[in-house]
């Protein structure tokens, strides 16, 4: 076995057993009865509307890769690039640090359909950017029709607040216009950036959004639950608390959901609401994700034994 392998499945283990730990403390803070009440205290019908809505999240941040991958003219089949994009987020999300932890898991599946190192790399930046600007472009929209919840928890009035959102709007409008003018190289000071098609920055933007608009939708799936809560107050206390997330790089947002969440909506955010919300974006796609990747990595194996094989009979054929 090489070093390189040796390396990477030492890496493998750790992040699965990171995983499992993680598992263990976020279901340490609760009890299993409480897990179970919670959960059952949700409607059927809220809970898998809120999966839906996850499940959409997570095929939306395959269009990142998907968009990343176009803007470098290469070329792979989505169901590929989806099953790379989900296993590594939904690892990812839940380790903290999501641009690395991911980037170690996206390298290990495109690598294997023939990107480089430096490919991998442009491809999280690519990811890394959507995610800025959807989050920036629906954070902008929920300053200015909701200024009052996120007035509260940045302590300022709701006029400030709509300047701040009005200023976060003009980010992807900016950044729309440079890719639409520029066609080569961005340079500022001694760092120079590669924009990407005008097509691919506006679809970024439109990508981008779209994913915060479902996360929020499945966070209002379950805070509806208990209590009528506008839509645009489940927006506002999640892109306030996924910028915290963003910020603090806590594994799975570990406390910071819970404290902003619970914060910006205070009546509706129960326990059981925010421990229905981990359970649909956070431990079901990690189970599955862990579940996928230990069944991918069988697969390659078992095919890369095949064609082993296979090329020292080809040997041994033309030897003879």
């Amino acid at each position: 076995m090489s070093l390189k392998s040796m390396i990477w499945n030492g890496l493998l283990v750790a992040a699965l057993g990171f995983a499992v730990f993680l598992l263990y403390r976020i279901f340490e803070q609760y009890s299993l009865y409480q897990i179970v009440q919670s959960v059952r205290s949700i409607p059927l019908s809220s809970f898998c509307t809120a999966l839906l809505f996850a499940a959409a999240s997570y095929l939306c941040l395959g269009c990142f890769d998907l968009l990343a991958i176009r803007s470098l003219n290469k070329s792979l089949p989505y169901p590929k690039i989806a099953l790379a994009s989900f296993i590594s987020l939904s690892l990812g999300h839940n380790i903290g640090f999501a641009g690395l932890s991911s980037g170690a898991f996206r390298y290990r599946f495109y690598s294997r359909w023939g990107l480089t190192t430096e490919d991998v790399a442009k491809i999280i930046l690519f990811c890394g950017v959507t995610v800025g600007l959807g989050l920036i472009t629906l954070g902008g929209l929920a300053l200015i029709v909701n200024p009052g919840d996120a007035g509260r928890l940045l302590r300022l009035d709701p006029a400030s607040v709509r300047i701040f959102g009005v200023l976060a709007l003009i980010v992807p409008v900016v950044y729309a216009a440079l890719a639409f003018f520029i066609r080569g190289k961005l340079r500022l000071w001694r760092w120079s950036f590669q924009l990407p098609r005008f097509s691919i920055a506006l679809a970024q933007v439109v990508v981008g959004t779209i994913n915060f608009i479902l996360v929020s939708a499945c966070l209002h799936q379950m805070l509806s639950a208990f209590g009528d809560v506008a839509f645009f107050r489940s927006v506002t206390a999640y892109v306030l608390a996924n910028s915290a997330i963003l910020a603090t790089h806590v594994p799975g947002g570990l406390g910071v959901l819970e404290a902003t969440v619970s914060y910006a909506v205070p009546q509706e955010a129960s326990i059981g609401a925010l421990i229905a919300f981990r359970c649909a974006y956070f431990f079901i796609p990690l189970a599955l994700g862990t579940a996928l990747l230990l069944i991918s990595e069988i697969v390659f194996r078992r095919s890369r034994r095949t064609d082993e094989e296979a090329d020292e009979r080809a040997e041994a054929a033309q030897s003879a």
